[in-house]
């Protein structure tokens, strides 16, 4: 399985470096010096970590195979790919983890299914297709996603009210005759 590490963003200066928009939760690993990273697409590599820097909160990475900036602007929107089992981490998932398993409530109610992970600059958010089909982003955090069973095949929602599309049908939907 083929996972993103981080994606090429701007080129900074006139050496070839670049900036990085992370995708891992071990930079100073995966962008070690030395370390040799696959692209997509594939022809715009692979890229030979020279050095790295963190400037201003950004990491910046000069690759042996850039000269100048011409060659690092033309890397822009380049994925830095690696190829990796599970996660064995506690409390870690890969993207492909994750897909496919069932939502349900703590109580055993079927939500639907964890169709995607995004990574939106707060923190992950699991995208779910309800079984209605509608499709709802529910934050990654363990008080609204206490169970993650990758073994069990599901996932357990605790999500507050009106979170689900579900819940939402459940307030517009046919009145108590009142």
């Amino acid at each position: 399985m083929e996972l993103v590490v981080a994606r090429v963003g701007r080129a900074h200066g006139l050496r070839g470096e670049v900036a990085l928009e992370l995708r891992t939760d071990v930079p100073e690993e995966r962008l070690a010096a030395g370390a040799v990273l696959a692209t997509d697409p594939a022809d715009a590599g692979p890229l030979t970590v020279e050095s790295t820097r963190v400037h201003q909160q950004r990491w910046l990475v000069r690759f042996a195979e850039v000269a100048d900036r011409t060659q690092a602007e033309e890397l822009r929107g380049v994925e830095l790919v690696v190829t990796a089992d599970d996660s064995v981490e506690e409390d870690a998932w890969y993207p492909h983890e994750l897909t496919g398993l069932r939502v349900e409530l703590a109580d055993g109610t079927p939500v639907g299914e964890v169709v995607g992970l995004e990574h939106p600059p707060a923190h992950d958010v699991l995208v779910v297709r309800e079984t209605g089909g509608q499709r709802t982003v529910v934050p990654f955090v363990r008080a609204i996603v206490p169970t993650v069973d990758v073994a069990g095949g599901r996932v357990v929602l605790t999500p507050p009210g009106g979170l689900l599309a579900r819940d939402a049908d459940a307030v517009d939907g046919p009145g108590d005759g009142a």
